[in-house]
């Protein structure tokens, strides 16, 4: 009697611009599939607080790679009010908890030229791994498929037009009782894709075997239905060969 083939656990990469949807999409997806979710840009923008709260200069590349190494972040499942609150990750930065601290646009912004710094990603990088190499996990950042997870079973750049993009992020910024106007936003998003792409440390480029989603014109649950069924689709691939190489 054939036994059988144990359906194999992904690992998930999901990169994409700012405002994609990127946190909300690899959480759904997660949830469906029953993986785990890790928000890497959590950790980046943990790292961005403590320097922040800490004053020191974001041009400082040396202190700042001290401080990633003397930093220690660490990610768990958020409480069911967090998560109604819409935390991805409870965060936790030197043993205290940062959830809703690390969710402003200042922290926002020191984080993406923090992400900028080779030393401070080479750390942040290896953290990651760490945290997701044992598969079944859904990871999204800006270099998950590329840098962080190279491997990964499945990979997903996700995309959508800066206008649509800036909406999101705008009104989630209304959302917080952040006075931000659209154009505002508009002008910040445009600052980061121009920020992220021209990086000389793992710039935002599409991975050669990561699948392009545009959600311009998609809400959460239609991406991720998308991707959930190309999880599905290479699960079933991934236990096919491994049936045969048995």
């Amino acid at each position: 009697m054939r036994t059988a083939t144990k359906m194999p656990k992904l690992t998930i990469a999901i990169d994409g611009p700012a405002g994609s949807g990127k946190s909300s999409l690899a959480k759904r997806v997660a949830q469906i599939l029953g993986y785990l979710y890790l928000d890497s840009g959590a950790m980046y923008r943990a790292l961005a607080l403590k320097a922040l709260r800490e004053k020191i200069a974001l041009d400082n590349f040396l202190t700042l790679d001290e401080l990633a190494r003397d930093t220690h972040i660490e990610l768990k499942p958020p409480t069911p009010e967090q998560e109604a609150a819409g935390s991805k990750n409870c965060v936790f930065l030197d043993g205290k908890e940062v959830t809703q601290a690390i969710r402003t646009a200042e922290v926002a912004q020191a984080a993406s030229r923090l992400a900028t710094i080779a030393g401070v990603r080479e750390i942040l990088v290896a953290e990651q791994q760490r945290a997701g190499g044992g598969g079944g996990v859904v990871m999204e950042g800006r270099d998950i498929g590329t840098v962080v997870f190279p491997r990964a079973e499945l990979k997903i750049f996700l995309e959508a037009s800066p206008e649509v993009r800036a909406e999101r992020r705008w009104k989630e910024h209304q959302e917080k009782g952040e006075t931000m106007t659209l154009a505002q936003v508009l002008e910040e998003v445009r600052e980061r894709d121009r920020r992220d792409r021209e990086r000389k440390v793992s710039p935002l480029v599409r991975a050669a075997d990561a699948v392009l989603v545009d959600n311009t014109a998609m809400d959460v649950e239609e991406t991720a239905r998308l991707v959930v069924m190309l999880a599905r689709e290479r699960e079933k691939e991934l236990a096919r060969t491994a049936g045969r190489e048995a």
